[in-house]
């Protein structure tokens, strides 16, 4: 019984320091996400080339969490609710470093569009998708921290909201290219980096279901609500292959 309470508290430790580290890197990509969109309507190379460096900090993280979590996975041999914590901390800390690539990938059309300034009106169209998609992800790593269901599930919900507005933003630019061909280069920067914000929200989402996994024990019934009923999103992913 003595050494069945110490494995115990030990491997609460363990998932403590672990739920921290993952709350860390969280914090971490958020910051890229901010700080990238900043780069981008500020035309600052200098804070561009500052978040592409540290992405590597981001793999850094996932590196340290994976490691640390099969070593616990092996010490330990935790059961159901714990073994599901730790599965569910791997597949986060996966989802936030593709979160921290999709900001690096920000950073970089930051530094190709120094010389191009989009309309007001476009500018403002994704800033707002990039606010609301931070604001998603800061909600995502609270249920983590709380492990709260609810939350996370409203997260999942939520998503239609990035998806509605990418949609939105895919038709204005597309009637903007239009109606003045000279727009075309900074109307296509500027599709790349919303569809970069609207894979952050798909990343978000695969958070909200991993968090309901390790809480609930089940995946979240139903298939995931889209704010594109008619799949023009759906068809604008296929077109696009976002690396950079």
């Amino acid at each position: 019984m003595i050494v069945s309470d110490h494995t115990t508290k030990v491997f609460d430790a363990d998932l403590i320091k672990l739920t921290q580290k993952v709350a860390e890197m969280g914090g971490f990509a958020q910051r890229q996400v901010i700080d990238a969109m900043d780069a981008l309507a500020r035309r600052d190379s200098v804070l561009a080339q500052q978040v592409i460096a540290a992405d590597g900090t981001v793999d850094e993280f996932q590196r340290q969490i994976e490691q640390r979590a099969v070593e616990t996975i092996a010490l330990r041999q935790p059961m159901a609710v714990d073994l599901r914590s730790l599965v569910a901390i791997m597949r986060i800390a996966n989802d936030l470093e593709r979160i921290g690539d999709l900001a690096k990938n920000i950073g970089k059309r930051a530094i190709a569009m120094r010389n191009e300034y989009p309309a007001r009106t476009l500018a403002r169209g994704l800033h707002h998708m990039t606010t609301l998609a931070v604001a998603q992800l800061s909600v995502v790593l609270d249920s983590f921290v709380g492990r709260s269901a609810p939350k996370a599930l409203k997260v999942w919900e939520d998503d239609r909201n990035i998806d509605a507005l990418y949609v939105s933003l895919f038709r204005e630019l597309l009637t903007y290219t239009m109606e003045d061909p000279g727009s075309i280069s900074i109307c296509i920067h500027l599709l790349f980096c919303a569809k970069n914000i609207e894979r952050i929200g798909d990343h978000t989402t695969n958070i909200a279901e991993a968090v309901h996994y390790m809480v609930e024990g089940h995946a979240i019934a139903g298939e995931r609500p889209k704010g594109d009923p008619f799949g023009f999103a759906g068809e604008a992913r296929g077109s696009l292959v976002v690396t950079a």
